[in-house]
């Protein structure tokens, strides 16, 4: 008996990884998250139990909650599948998911993915890095535990690809942040909503824009140079980099 904490990838099932696919085939239950895509989900046989466990405004179920229903089926089945999208571990609660499992002594398997945080911008053509443009990259969430937002002063690097999950609803805040911390106002912004899925939806401006913004969650925000990228664009990193 076996729970897998297992990554779904940004969107599209193309971009599972085999283990994680071969894992849906033979699942006796699998329990996901509300941002899994309906492809991923498609993949699951129609005998198999779905449970969806996914947080929405109004309705949400505590990780508590999915933690001890994790623990139950696990104690029942030969093979649970927890499906979480991106990676599990990167702002995913894999490792509260992973430590409950282990106090409880349920047996669990780590399935990485492909994260949100790093393939989403590349649906958008942007690489993080780029010699000339962005040495480094740095993902942060957009809120805490508590709901408050992170202190994105200490963030301020022009030199750096910062890379915003779940950051929407404070993102005049992160702006006037970063902003304070010294990074300049035409600091270029791309915003990409539900990267590597059929409604994937770009939408790019400038630092001091951000909060006026026409975006909806989920989305994954970059700052820096790096955001005016397009790989789909001919001539646009040399020119950039040459800038």
């Amino acid at each position: 008996m076996t729970v897998h904490l297992v990554g779904a990838g940004p969107g599209d099932s193309d971009l599972l990884t085999l283990r994680a696919a071969r894992l849906l085939e033979i699942a006796d239950v699998v329990v996901h998250d509300r941002l899994v895509d309906p492809s991923v989900l498609a993949l699951v046989p129609p005998d198999v139990e779905l449970i969806d466990v996914g947080k929405r405004p109004g309705h949400s179920h505590s990780q508590e909650l999915i933690n001890e229903l994790l623990i139950t089926l696990g104690r029942q089945h030969a093979c649970v599948v927890r499906l979480k999208g991106g990676d599990p571990f990167i702002f995913g609660r894999g490792g509260e998911e992973l430590a409950a499992l282990r106090d409880a002594g349920v047996r669990c398997e780590v399935v990485p993915g492909v994260t949100s945080a790093l393939s989403g911008p590349l649906a958008a053509g942007i690489p993080l890095t780029h010699r000339g443009v962005s040495h480094g990259v740095t993902v942060v969430t957009g809120h805490t535990r508590d709901g408050q937002g992170v202190d994105f002063r200490r963030l301020a690097n022009s030199q750096l690809s910062l890379v915003v999950l779940m950051g929407v609803t404070f993102r005049a805040s992160i702006a006037a942040q970063l902003t304070a911390g010294g990074l300049d106002r035409e600091t270029p912004v791309a915003v990409i909503e539900r990267a590597w899925t059929r409604d994937q939806r770009v939408v790019r401006g400038i630092l001091s824009g951000l909060g006026d913004l026409d975006i909806d969650s989920p989305a994954i925000i970059v700052i820096g140079p790096a955001a005016q990228l397009d790989l789909t664009a001919l001539g646009s990193l040399a020119e950039v980099a040459s800038a």
